[in-house]
């Protein structure tokens, strides 16, 4: 399912919430970000992504950039397929990491 169908799918957003709420890790890429946005789960957060959703990341109160990938409080971001390499290894990293302290600057309501 795409990004764009998982953003408006309430189950789906309502299961990001509790990861967001109970401090696990979360790695999205490409498009992905798109349902951390409508999860309420990215201001105050520093992120990457595909180019085209930057300025949605922006306008959602998060710090986008444009890195291979980033790594901000347990959230793992990057931008496009050709990064999942790199990609890939901090996933595993953060994951290896576990569960953190909740995100404070994150809203978990809409």
């Amino acid at each position: 399912m795409n990004p764009d169908h998982l953003r408006i799918d309430k189950t789906t957003i309502q299961f990001i919430q509790s990861f967001v709420r109970s401090g696990k890790p979360i790695a999205a890429i490409c498009h992905g970000p798109l349902t951390l946005i409508e999860a309420n789960a990215v201001k105050g957060r520093r992120m990457t992504s595909y180019p085209s959703i930057q300025s949605d990341l922006r306008n959602a109160g998060a710090e986008g950039v444009d890195q291979e990938v980033v790594t901000d409080h347990g959230l793992v971001t990057s931008r496009k397929p050709d990064d999942i390499p790199a990609f890939n290894r901090k996933m595993i990293e953060e994951f290896a990491e576990g569960k953190r302290e909740p995100h404070r600057a994150s809203g978990n309501s809409r």
